[in-house]
C-alpha cells in the first residue's frame, strides 16, 4: 500500500510507517494542488499538516485512498464530507498539541503583562528606559477562559500555580466538574464585566465568530487584556483596534488571526500594545513529534485493519455492519447536533432510547455518534467518535442508554432527552425507506423535518397569520425556504414549526422573526 506524505512530517512519525513492509512510504512536499489532484489516484494514504488542502477535487480524483490523516488538531483543510461520501476515514490528533498551546498561552499572557517583546526591542536598540516598560502582575488578578476543554484546563493550571482567580464560560461543563478544577463557572456576560485578562480557547463557529466584538468589550474593565491562541475570527480585530486605542484595552496578545498570513502593515499588527506570533500555538518540537507519531501509528492501524483511533468521521466497526449501520450513524449525529443547538443551558443528563428492530445490533457505535453530534457543535474537530464519550464524561454529562422493542409509530425510533439545567427536553427521529433521515418529534411534538443544511425551529402559538407574516418576512429579505412542517398539541395550542432555507439568516433578521405576533422563540441550526 502507498502511503504519500505531503507536508513536512518529523522523522520519529515517518520511521512508523516505513518499518511496515506492506506499506511504500513516499515523502512529497509542497505539491500545487493539481499535482496533488493528479498524484492521489495512485495512494491508499495521505499523511497531511496543515499546508496541504485536501480538496473534494483532490477526494473526488483519489481512486484508491483509504485514509487522510491530519497530524494536528484541525482540520479545516480536509473537506470532511467529500471524504465521508466516498468512505474514507479521516483521523486528526486532538490531544497531540494541548501542551504547547497551553503553554504558548502562558508565555504570551506573561510577554503581554510584563512588556517583554517593547523591552527586547528597546534594550537591544542600545535604550536602557526601565521606567517605560513598567508592568503588572499576575498574582490576584482574575483570569476569564472561554472554553474550558482540554487545553483550557491546562491554562487554568498553570495560572491557579501564578495566585489568580479563574472564572469560566462553558456551557458543557458542568458546576461540580468546574469545582474539582478550582473554577468558578460563569455566564458569558459576567465574564466580560469581572476578568482581567480574557483567554479564548474555543473553536471557530458561527456562534464563536466575533464573540467578541464590540458590544462585549464595552462590557469589559477598562485597562483589560486579551489572549487569542485559538482560532483567527473569534475576537474581532476591527473592534480590538478601537478598543486598543481607546485605551478600553491596555493590551492583546494574539497567536492567530482573521486572515492568516495578515497584512504586515495593518494598524494592529503595529500597534504598540499588541504581542503577536505567527501561529505558533502547536510549535514545539515536542508537539510536532507527538502529532507526527500519534498520526503515523493511527494510519498504520487503520491500514492493516487493527482498529480506527481518533476517527472524526467513523466509528471502530467492521465494514459489513458500518455498511448496514452508517444511515443510523447520520440520523444519530444529526440528532446530537440538533439538541446541542436547540436546547439552551447547561446540559446535565443526556437520555437515548433506541426503540425497534434496531436493538438487535450492538448500538455502541450509534451512541457515540449521538454524542459527538451532541458536542460538535462547540468543540467542532477537536471531538470524534472516539474520544466523544470521555470529553461528555469530562464535562459531566451522564449518557444513559435504553432499549424497547415496543414499536410506537415508527419501525425503528432514536429518541433523546436532554436534562438542561433540571428541564427535560426531547427529540426524537427516524428513517425513512430510502434510509433517508427525518426528525420526528421535537418536545413531545409531531413535525416531520429533513435535517439538512440551515433550519429554523420555531416555537409559536397555532393562530392564524404566523405562516404568512413569516413567510412575508423571509421573501422580503430574499430567504429561499426549502421546506415547512408544523406540529401543535392542539389546534390554538403551543406550536413547533420547523423550516429549510437555503441560506443562513443573520441575527438581524432573527430578532425581526422574534417580533413577529404569536412567536415564542426561534432558533437558527446547521445540521
Amino acid at each position: 500500500m502507498k502511503i504519500l506524505v505531503s507536508d513536512h512530517l518529523s522523522e520519529e512519525g515517518l520511521k512508523i510507517l516505513k518499518e511496515v513492509k506492506e506499506f511504500k512510504v513516499e515523502v512529497r512536499t509542497e505539491l500545487k494542488p493539481d499535482q496533488l489532484k493528479e498524484a492521489i489516484k495512485d495512494y491508499h494514504a495521505i499523511v497531511v499538516r496543515s499546508a496541504t488542502k485536501v480538496t473534494r477535487d483532490v477526494i473526488n480524483a483519489a481512486v484508491k485512498l483509504k485514509v487522510i490523516g491530519r497530524a494536528g488538531v484541525g482540520l479545516d483543510n480536509v473537506d470532511l464530507e467529500a471524504a465521508t461520501n466516498k468512505g474514507i476515514i479521516v483521523m486528526n490528533t486532538p490531544a497531540g498539541n494541548t501542551i504547547s498551546t497551553a503553554e504558548h498561552t502562558m508565555s504570551m499572557l506573561l510577554a503581554l503583562s510584563r512588556n517583554i517583546p517593547l523591552a527586547d526591542l528597546s534594550l537591544k536598540s542600545g535604550e536602557w528606559k526601565r521606567s517605560k516598560f513598567m508592568g503588572v502582575e499576575l498574582y490576584g488578578k482574575t483570569l476569564g477562559i472561554v472554553g474550558l476543554g482540554r487545553i483550557g484546563t491546562e491554562v487554568s493550571k498553570r495560572a491557579i500555580s501564578f495566585g489568580m482567580k479563574i472564572i469560566a464560560y462553558d456551557p458543557f461543563l458542568s458546576r461540580e466538574i468546574a469545582e474539582q478544577l478550582g473554577i468558578e463557572l460563569v455566564e458569558l456576560k459576567e465574564l466580560f464585566k469581572r476578568s482581567d485578562y480574557i483567554s479564548v480557547h474555543a473553536p471557530l463557529t458561527e456562534e464563536t465568530r466575533h464573540i467578541i466584538s464590540d458590544k462585549e468589550l464595552s462590557l469589559m474593565k477598562n485597562g483589560v487584556r486579551l489572549i487569542n491562541c485559538a482560532r483567527g475570527g473569534i475576537i474581532d480585530e476591527e473592534a480590538l483596534l478601537k478598543a486598543l486605542d481607546a485605551g478600553k484595552v491596555a493590551g492583546a496578545a494574539l497567536d492567530v488571526f482573521e486572515k492568516e498570513p495578515p497584512d504586515f502593515f495593518s494598524p494592529l499588527l503595529k500597534h504598540k500594545n499588541i504581542v503577536a506570533t505567527p501561529h505558533l500555538g502547536a510549535s514545539t518540537e515536542e508537539a510536532q513529534v507527538n502529532v507526527a507519531i500519534e498520526i503515523c501509528q493511527s494510519v498504520r492501524d487503520a491500514l492493516l485493519s487493527r482498529g480506527i483511533r481518533n476517527a472524526a468521521n467513523f466509528p471502530c466497526l467492521p465494514a459489513e455492519v458500518c455498511q448496514l449501520l452508517q444511515p443510523y450513524l447520520n440520523l444519530g449525529e444529526k440528532l446530537g447536533m440538533l439538541a446541542s443547538q436547540l436546547f439552551e443551558g447547561r446540559m446535565r443528563e443526556l437520555k437515548i432510547n433506541y426503540t425497534g428492530e434496531i436493538i438487535k445490533y450492538d448500538l455502541s457505535p450509534l451512541t457515540m455518534a449521538i454524542v459527538k453530534g451532541l458536542l460538535s457543535p462547540i468543540l467542532q474537530e477537536t471531538v470524534n467518535y472516539i474520544n466523544a464519550r470521555g470529553l461528555a464524561k469530562e464535562r459531566g454529562i451522564n449518557i444513559l442508554e435504553s432499549k424497547s422493542e415496543k414499536e410506537e409509530d415508527f419501525t425503528n425510533l432514536i429518541s433523546l432527552e436532554v436534562d438542561v439545567e433540571g428541564k427535560r427536553r426531547k427529540v426524537a427521529g427516524t428513517l425513512f425507506t430510502n434510509n433517508e433521515p427525518r426528525i420526528v418529534n421535537v418536545d413531545g411534538l409531531y413535525v416531520e423535518t429533513i435535517p439538512r443544511g440551515h433550519m429554523l425551529f420555531l416555537e409559536n402559538w397555532d393562530k392564524p397569520g404566523v405562516i404568512g407574516s413569516l413567510g412575508t418576512l423571509m421573501g422580503k429579505n430574499k430567504i429561499n425556504i426549502a421546506g415547512m412542517t408544523f406540529g401543535r398539541d392542539k389546534p390554538g395550542g403551543k406550536a413547533v414549526s420547523a423550516l429549510n432555507i437555503d441560506s443562513p439568516v443573520s441575527a438581524k433578521i432573527l430578532g425581526e422573526i422574534k417580533k413577529l405576533e404569536n412567536i415564542l422563540s426561534v432558533k437558527l441550526v446547521k445540521l
